[in-house]
């Protein structure tokens, strides 16, 4: 006698199958997830390729200006990393269409949420359409002084002198008075008024301040380096009265500051030693 068969259960079957689509989606996912690891990496890599390929032409040309050679090669960069950012999002199956219908949808959070990075960006526009400044100039901007670095797409850089890094958004440079002393080339003036005591004193002095000054290789022979008497301070001694001695020269207006300092330093050193070897007056008797 035959054993009647057993019939497959319909469910049984279903979760076999579900099972095996469940497979076969996470390995899919997990190859793509792989692929978009890969995908990232070389495309980080072949955006620093672009950066320095773009910069490399535009200077081989020695048409184009440093400042637009800086910003170019940084919006290859992120040309370059936006695509491949899209090609990752495709690799998932998000198709273009859609990703520009939701950030049509949140195009009004993301604005606010990026109003500043965005502003920066413009500002990092105007900056390299109206060039108020180029690489190397020396500004003061936002508060801040040094010489123009770079300039990228969201920051200016700037170095100061003892090589101090400052970086400016680009909408507080773009916001904010520029000076730029490298616009106009010339020359700054470095003037320094001091009192000493008239006579022999005051002729070694400036002596030796002129001998100082025309060895300093900062200093503009024309016009020569001078010092006169500017004013009369006291006369209450007749025959050595205290009056104003002042110094002026002639430098880069990168070099002024450091030019005066200097010279401050050089008069304080030559009045200490004039003080110090002045004879100590006599008193009479009682």
């Amino acid at each position: 006698m035959r054993r009647p068969r057993r019939s497959a259960s319909p469910n049984g079957g279903q979760m076999v199958l579900n099972l095996e689509t469940l497979k076969a989606t996470l390995v899919l996912y997990g190859l793509n997830a792989v692929f978009a690891i890969l995908l990232l990496v070389l495309g980080w890599y072949a955006s620093g390729i672009a950066q320095r390929f773009v910069s490399r032409v535009l200077t081989a040309t020695h048409r184009v200006d440093a400042l637009v050679t800086v910003f170019l090669s940084s919006l290859a960069r992120y040309a370059v990393l936006a695509v491949v950012g899209i090609a990752v999002l495709q690799l998932f199956g998000i198709q273009t269409a859609s990703l520009v219908a939701v950030l049509g949808a949140t195009s009004l959070a993301i604005g606010l949420a990026l109003q500043g990075t965005l502003s920066n960006l413009a500002a990092g526009v105007m900056l390299l359409l109206f060039r108020p400044f180029r690489i190397g100039d020396e500004v003061e901007v936002a508060g801040k002084a040094g010489k123009v670095q770079a300039l990228s797409l969201f920051m200016t850089e700037l170095i100061t002198g003892d090589n101090t890094q400052i970086l400016l958004p680009n909408g507080s440079v773009w916001g904010s008075a520029i000076i730029n002393h490298s616009t106009y080339p010339g020359t700054g003036e470095v003037k320094v008024s001091f009192p000493v005591r008239a006579g022999r004193p005051i002729e070694r002095i400036g002596e030796q301040i002129l001998t100082q000054l025309r060895q300093d290789s900062r200093i503009e022979p024309r016009p020569a380096p001078e010092v006169h008497v500017s004013k009369v301070v006291d006369i209450s001694d007749a025959v050595h009265p205290i009056v104003e001695l002042t110094v002026s020269a002639k430098a880069k207006p990168a070099d002024a500051d450091a030019v005066k300092q200097r010279l401050m330093d050089l008069v304080s050193t030559m009045l200490a030693d004039a003080s110090a070897t002045r004879p100590e007056p006599s008193r009479a008797a009682g």
